[in-house]
C-alpha cells in the first residue's frame, strides 16, 4: 500500500476502532509525570535543657531552615524522642553527632563568656549535626570556621560550600544510610 492510500485509510480505521469500543474515545496512556521533588527530612529537636540558649538554638535552627531544602530542623513535639538534643553547660560549646541528624549540642558558657556570638554558636553546632565538619582556621563568611574567626564574628549564615554539602548529605536515602551510626565529638 503507497502511503498515499494509508492516509486516505487512516479515517476508515478510525471510524471501525471507534465503532468496536462502543462509540466512545479511549484515551491513551498518559505520560509519566515529572517526578515530584523529594520532601525535605525533619530531623526534630528539643531544647528544653539549653537553659538561657533556648531562643538562640530556635534562631540557629532558623538559619538552617532558610539556608537549605533537604532537610528541616522542627522542635521535637511533646513526649516525642528528638534526633537532637541541646544542653547547656559551663565548658566549651560542642557537638557529639551519633549520625547524620541526631546527636546532642553542649551549648557551653566558655565561650558565651568570652564573647561569642550565640546564635552563631548555635548555627555552628547544629552544622555539626548536619554533617559538616570544622574550617578552622577559617574566616567569618565560613560557619563552620567557629571560634577561629573571632569574637567579633557575628554571622551565623552557612557559605554556599557548607550550604550545598548539607544538601548533598540529605540528598536521598542512600545518602543518610550512608551515613555510618558512628559517634563524632566536635569541640569548638
Amino acid at each position: 500500500m503507497t502511503s498515499s492510500r494509508l492516509v486516505r485509510a487512516l479515517p476508515a480505521a478510525v471510524v471501525a476502532v471507534l465503532a468496536l469500543a462502543g462509540g466512545q474515545a479511549v484515551a491513551a496512556p498518559a505520560a509519566p509525570a515529572a517526578t515530584a521533588p523529594a520532601a525535605a527530612r525533619v530531623v526534630t529537636y528539643d531544647a528544653s535543657g539549653a537553659a538561657e540558649f533556648k531562643d538562640a538554638v530556635t534562631k540557629g535552627a532558623a538559619v538552617w531552615n532558610e539556608h537549605v531544602t533537604g532537610v528541616q530542623l522542627k522542635p521535637a513535639s511533646s513526649g516525642q524522642r528528638a534526633d537532637v538534643r541541646v544542653v547547656a553547660d559551663d565548658g566549651w560549646p560542642r557537638a557529639q553527632v551519633s549520625g547524620l541528624g541526631s546527636g546532642t549540642v553542649y551549648f557551653g558558657r566558655e565561650a558565651v563568656n568570652e564573647g561569642y556570638n550565640t546564635v552563631r554558636i548555635a548555627s555552628h553546632e547544629l552544622g555539626h549535626i548536619l554533617g559538616l565538619p570544622d574550617k578552622k582556621p577559617g574566616p567569618c563568611s565560613s560557619l563552620m570556621s567557629g571560634a577561629s574567626a573571632g569574637t567579633s564574628c557575628t554571622n551565623p549564615n552557612p557559605d554556599a560550600s557548607e550550604k550545598a554539602e548539607v544538601e548533598d548529605n540529605f540528598g536521598g536515602a542512600e545518602a543518610t544510610s550512608a551515613k555510618a551510626r558512628t559517634t563524632t565529638v566536635y569541640a569548638d
